[in-house]
């Protein structure tokens, strides 16, 4: 495998001292208060949320691993030849070598991840399991403006691969516009194949969000330890405690960090107030239907050519494309798996 330099490009991706400050204390001036789930990553939040990939109540992770592991070959007929594959935010790659395997004559592997050791860990596994593909590794921000990294030769299509539900954890308006970004990025003739935790029961769901061993809490509140560190904040993570349930209406898992008790803490000259039982938002966590996701991408200008669903229905995977740009393709859905086929 070659490495660009193996250097990883950082498109500032950690905000400066003083603007991490300013959007914290904003957060926290809000009514209700919240926080933005970016804050969850650093070294020990990138680590927890592997953990949390292995918790038995997470069915997600495994979900897309057998999407995969039916589709990919599929997929890779859908990409074409020679893709440019471009991944946000890759973290450990567990899922791309079952799509990389699969791709024909690939031109570069992109991984864009926010947090560098990580994404450090996957070049170097890459670099034992594809020693001939070319690797140019981005450490970067990808909710902003990405400048990608010259590919060693013309790429027929470049593809934004962006697996997990991470899609999920954006507001509908804030999904909108990371989409249109992303049609930007991938360009005239490119794609995006996208992946969208599917609407079901919600004790599967909230179960999901709050495994019996604590990991996902112990993610949750690492937010409060990363404050402390990086702003010097006082919060006391024992007088806090994470909570996770699924907003049936609104289609999603809400997540927050509660108050015990009425305290105060201190973030740079601000006293915050906190009441007893008061609830911070930080993340949310959206479930769709087939026809919620076309509908999203839609509002983006972009159309559904091929959607793959896991053998137990419960996991999505889209490949989308501008409107208008949509080949004759057929998605398949196994039988007994929950919403209607997407045709393309």
């Amino acid at each position: 495998m070659s490495v660009q330099a193996f250097e990883l490009r950082d498109d500032d991706r950690r905000p400066p001292i003083s603007d991490l400050m300013e959007i914290v204390q904003r957060g926290l001036r809000a009514r209700p208060k919240r926080l933005p789930s970016w804050l969850f990553y650093d070294e020990r939040g990138s680590a927890l949320f592997e953990a949390i990939c292995k918790q038995p109540e997470y069915y997600l992770t495994r979900c897309e691993i057998d999407l995969m592991t039916a589709h990919a070959g599929e997929m890779a007929d859908a990409l074409g030849d020679d893709v440019r594959l471009v991944e946000y935010g890759s973290g450990n790659a567990v899922k791309t070598p079952l799509l990389l395997r699969q791709l024909r004559n690939p031109v570069a592997y992109v991984p864009v991840e926010i947090s560098p050791e990580p994404l450090r860990q996957c070049v170097e596994d890459l670099a034992n399991r594809f020693p001939n593909l070319p690797v140019q590794p981005l450490h970067a921000d990808f909710t902003r403006p990405l400048r990608l990294p010259i590919p060693p030769r013309a790429p027929r299509r470049t593809v934004l691969y962006f697996p997990g539900s991470t899609i999920g954890n954006f507001e509908a308006r804030d999904a909108v516009e990371l989409l249109r970004k992303m049609r930007g990025e991938m360009g005239e003739g490119g794609g995006i194949l996208i992946g969208a935790d599917l609407k079901k029961d919600a004790a599967t769901i909230e179960a999901a969000y709050n495994d019996k061993a604590g990991v996902t809490a112990e993610f949750t509140l690492n937010m409060l330890v990363r404050l402390n560190r990086e702003l010097g904040s006082n919060f006391e993570l024992q007088a806090f405690h994470h909570r996770a349930h699924y907003n049936a209406m609104a289609g999603r898992i809400e997540t927050f960090i509660v108050s015990k008790r009425d305290q105060k803490v201190r973030v740079g000259r601000q006293q915050v107030s906190f009441a007893a039982d008061e609830a911070m938002q930080v993340e949310y966590s959206c479930k769709y239907s087939p026809a919620d996701f076309a509908a999203l991408a839609a509002r983006a200008g972009l159309e559904i050519a091929q959607t793959w669903f896991d053998p137990r229905g419960m996991f999505s995977e889209h490949y989308l494309v501008r409107a208008g740009a949509r080949q004759a393709t057929a998605a398949t859905m196994p039988a007994g798996a929950q919403g209607p086929v997407v045709r393309g």
